[in-house]
């Protein structure tokens, strides 16, 4: 302990629209990591060459040449301080350049990256040793070209993979010193189910979030604490790539079931939408799926969602994904079948609309209410869901101001195709024996009421 100097530096807030706003954020991060090193402009050892870089880029006055060198220059000051090698630790090497891939810069942030982590780890006389952590897999990544004596270790290895989570024994001691005990299976569900080698483990972060929240209240219950410090941009980006074959598989793995994929653990993110092999594999690699098994005969791996937390996240960025579609996809003849009372027309453009989307509730009726809800919403009608009306509570109304219009939707689930007819002509009964239309006759022009009925991805309107 103590006998080396360590730099920590985390690239995790390096963001940005363009290459401006991230390097003016890349500046920022190696502005605060030289205040917090400023003892080194004292050191009688020092060259003062060095320390006129190591003061531009603690002001932020740096150029991309500085920023490149940023990292060993404040490697070769410590050394000189101490008179020791340095230990460089660096946390989230690759968020920068995930973040420029997604955004459209991503030569020029791979340039200042490659060549900040290049000089620091290649012939570097003032390294002890350095660990790196990221989602990609180090030695392929194309910023460490040239540089040798890397050892790997992804989610996949057997080495050290218990100490990348929490294990069941870990948590069992948690609870009990927390007297909490009672709380395990649902701690289980929510944030356990990642297979890191041999072991299964806990999410960290995840865990003592929530036995924090229970210490304060009891009743507290699991929330996706992951999803609030991720923009899950990964999965938006892998579901807007979607393709009806790889639509079906999402919709296996949030409905609870798992799937055989190719894993390529050696890629770069240039590379991440060249293929669905990729993108399954970028899935893995970033946690949002986990393996039930080794690879089989044909270098396959069976994945699924890990737990509900990612699940969860699937759902929301699905439900979200959804309603952008929607907002952009031309609904005017669906809008205009309504309003003018065509049932047969409301069918066709729903069930195509059903077509495009992912299913996320396995086809159970609140995925449907969702659904139909999503669709006016996204149009700026004005929707109600689950209120009052009548006798009752009616699913979905939709309130048309232009016209002086009121629709009224009751949607049933059928369980085979042939009820479809029989459903429909319920739902259509039910808002009638509960008079949800009455409270809107006096005011508004005309009352619109359809009966709905869904079985998977087709549907069957009526309307009276």
């Amino acid at each position: 302990m103590n006998q080396y100097p360590t730099l920590f530096l985390s690239l995790k807030d390096v963001d940005g629209t363009t290459f401006e706003n991230a390097f003016n954020m890349l500046k920022f991060v190696i502005s605060s990591l030289c205040s917090q090193n400023s003892y080194l402009e004292t050191g009688e050892n020092i060259r003062e060459n060095e320390k006129d870089i190591f003061s531009r880029l603690r002001s932020q006055t740096a150029s991309i040449t500085d920023i490149k060198g940023s990292i060993v220059t404040i490697m070769n000051m410590m050394q000189s301080y101490y008179e020791k090698p340095v230990i460089l630790l660096i946390d989230e090497y690759d968020v920068p350049i995930a973040k420029a891939s997604n955004n459209g810069y991503y030569k020029e942030m791979l340039e200042v990256i490659k060549g900040m982590l290049s000089t620091a780890l290649k012939d570097n006389s003032s390294l002890k040793f350095a660990v790196i952590t990221g989602c990609l897999k180090i030695a392929k990544e194309s910023i460490f070209t040239g540089t040798n004596n890397f050892v790997s270790d992804t989610i996949s290895s057997t080495r050290y993979n218990e100490y990348y989570g929490f294990t069941q024994q870990d948590v069992d001691k948690l609870l009990a010193d927390a007297e909490i005990e009672e709380k395990a299976d649902l701690i289980k569900e929510w944030y356990d189910g990642y297979n890191f080698g041999e072991f299964e483990v806990y999410c960290p972060w995840d865990v003592m979030n929530y036995l924090r929240d229970l210490q304060n209240d009891l009743n507290a219950r699991p929330v996706s604490y992951w999803k609030n410090t991720s923009d899950n941009a990964i999965i938006r980006s892998f579901i807007d790539y979607t393709g009806a074959a790889i639509r079906k598989k999402l919709e296996v793995l949030i409905a609870g079931g798992s799937i055989c994929q190719k894993i390529e653990e050696d890629l770069t993110y240039d590379y991440l939408h060249s293929s669905e092999d990729n993108l399954w594999s970028i899935l893995y690699l970033t946690g949002y799926l986990t393996k039930v098994g080794e690879r089989d005969k044909d270098d396959q791996i069976e994945l699924r969602i890990p737990n509900k937390e990612v699940k969860e996240i699937f759902e929301s960025t699905v439900r979200k994904w959804f309603e952008d579609s929607a907002r952009v996809t031309n609904r005017k003849d669906l809008f205009d079948a309504v309003w003018n009372k065509d049932a047969d027309k409301v069918t066709k453009e729903i069930s195509t609309l059903l077509r495009m989307t992912i299913s996320y509730y396995d086809y159970r009726e609140d995925f449907y209410h969702a659904f139909l809800a999503g669709i006016f919403a996204g149009a700026g009608y004005s929707v109600e869901s689950n209120r009052e009306h009548g006798e009752g509570r009616s699913d979905i109304v939709i309130y048309n101001d232009v016209t002086g219009q009121v629709a009224v939707f009751e949607a049933k689930y059928s369980r085979k195709l042939e009820d479809l007819e029989k459903d429909c002509q319920k739902a259509l009964d039910q808002i009638n024996t509960k008079m949800y239309a009455k409270e809107f006759e006096d005011a508004y022009e005309e009352v619109l009421c359809y009966g709905i009925a869904f079985y998977k991805k087709r549907c069957l309107v009526k309307s009276k």
